[in-house]
């Protein structure tokens, strides 16, 4: 018949059935060692340090207690014969396997009971006095370390024993299956309550850290949503009145010479430019997650117009590249260039009236970069700066596994070097050339 047709009432007895088999039949006598206590409780925490490596064995050292306890009771209780060992021996010794092994020491508590209460001359069925312990010591140990689900079949398991080791006897024996019903029933439900209320707290715990870094995250958001909001608020206005005046500029000078009308369009296109750039980084500080931009990102071939750019603006910048040109991972590209533009930018600011020589080297294993400029010359005085520039440049090749160098020259100027890591390619370009 098709398990889609079949009853609820069997679908809940086949999954009632398979439950039992995973919970107790399953690698019933697999090892699996009682694990030191935990010492995050509010009282424990506070235990002091050398007592922690003592007191994390506690319940172990409270089962074998209680195992020699029952020992010497039952050396004590019974006489020297022989029939009377397993009575002895046996119960202490499933205390102690429920140590390590506590689904077999179940299995061989509840199979083992009416054997050792027909060896006792107590009159208790089925279960004598250690066994009765033992009993209760391992489904108590086991529903600790389990769930509620296994609880509830191991009382459904030790009263249908029990019930029928009461049927299968004369009423000579004074039967204890309802005191071990009962009393095991208390236990379990203790226990079960134990682990319901732990697993609540470990969800709670948990939720409270997830709610912790969502509140971190949003207050980042809320934070960088500031800062770029001043950032718009300060720098966008004075470089919209750069480009302005920049571009009002020529029109304020009768005749002038073309040199200066160059030098002004220069300086609009830049603040134009810088302005895009500071929208599309506010856009990425804004977001809550960040997606590469649309844009195109410049990479190495756009060099050319960067060199343009800083020439107009007053730096004399000359580039050599050595090596079979490649094309490269985007983010050695875009990292290549930044780099190259840090250092040309660095040098206008630093060294005016200088001039610089970018090298690129395409080597087997990665890229090179050399960017040295002259020390200042001229009446201009170099701006201060407070080192972010360097500081980023070696972020970005820490971030790609290179190394990188930032130092004075001896003539005066400064030399920025770096080698970024990057997979060989394809040739694009024949080495060789010079701008």
């Amino acid at each position: 018949m098709n398990e889609t047709i079949r009853s609820p009432e069997y679908r809940l007895a086949v999954g009632a059935l398979r439950g039992l088999r995973q919970d107790l039949f399953h690698d019933a006598f697999a090892y699996r060692p009682l694990p030191p206590m935990r010492l995050d409780g509010p009282l424990l925490r506070h235990l002091p340090r050398r007592v922690h490596r003592f007191a994390r064995w506690t319940p172990h050292a409270l089962i074998l207690g209680i195992a020699g306890i029952t020992l010497l009771y039952s050396g004590v209780a019974y006489d020297s014969r022989f029939t009377t060992v397993p009575l002895v021996v046996g119960p202490p010794f499933i205390m102690a396997m429920a140590l390590v092994r506590p689904l077999g020491a179940f299995w061989i508590s509840l199979l083992s009971a009416p054997f050792l209460s027909a060896l006792d001359d107590t009159g208790l069925w089925p279960w004598s006095g250690g066994a009765f312990v033992a009993h209760l010591l391992v489904m108590t140990v086991l529903a600790l370390r389990t769930g509620p689900r296994t609880a509830v079949w191991m009382w459904v398991l030790t009263a249908v024993s029990g019930t029928l080791a009461d049927l299968a006897v004369d009423r000579y024996y004074a039967q204890d299956t309802p005191h071990m019903l009962i009393i095991s029933a208390l236990l379990l439900l203790m226990a079960t309550v134990r682990n319901v209320r732990r697993t609540a707290q470990e969800e709670v715990a948990e939720q409270q850290s997830v709610t912790a870094v969502e509140r971190d995250k949003r207050t980042l958001l809320e934070e960088r949503t500031t800062i770029a909001r001043e950032l718009h608020d300060v720098v966008a206005h004075h470089m919209s009145v750069v480009a302005i005046q920049a571009e009002a500029a020529p029109y304020r000078v009768e005749n002038p010479p073309p040199e200066l009308e160059q030098a002004f369009v220069t300086i609009r296109e830049n603040a134009v430019a810088a302005l895009n750039e500071l929208r599309r980084i506010l856009g990425v500080v804004r977001a809550e997650d960040y997606e590469a931009p649309d844009a195109p990102q410049p990479v190495l071939a756009d060099l050319d117009r960067l060199l343009a750019n800083v020439g107009d603006a007053g730096l004399e910048a000359e580039k050599t590249v050595t090596g079979a040109v490649r094309a490269l991972p985007p983010g050695v590209e875009l990292s290549s260039y930044r780099i190259i533009q840090e250092a040309l930018s660095n040098a206008l600011r630093h060294a005016p009236g200088s001039t610089a020589r970018v090298e690129i080297a395409y080597v087997l294993g990665g890229l090179g970069l050399r960017i040295v400029n002259t020390p200042a010359r001229g009446p201009v005085q170099p701006s201060p700066g407070a080192g972010h520039g360097i500081t980023g440049m070696r972020e970005r090749v820490a971030m790609l596994n290179g190394e990188m160098t930032a130092e004075a020259t001896e003539d005066g100027g400064y030399e920025v070097t770096a080698y970024i890591p990057a997979p060989p390619g394809e040739p694009a370009v024949a080495a060789g050339e010079t701008s």
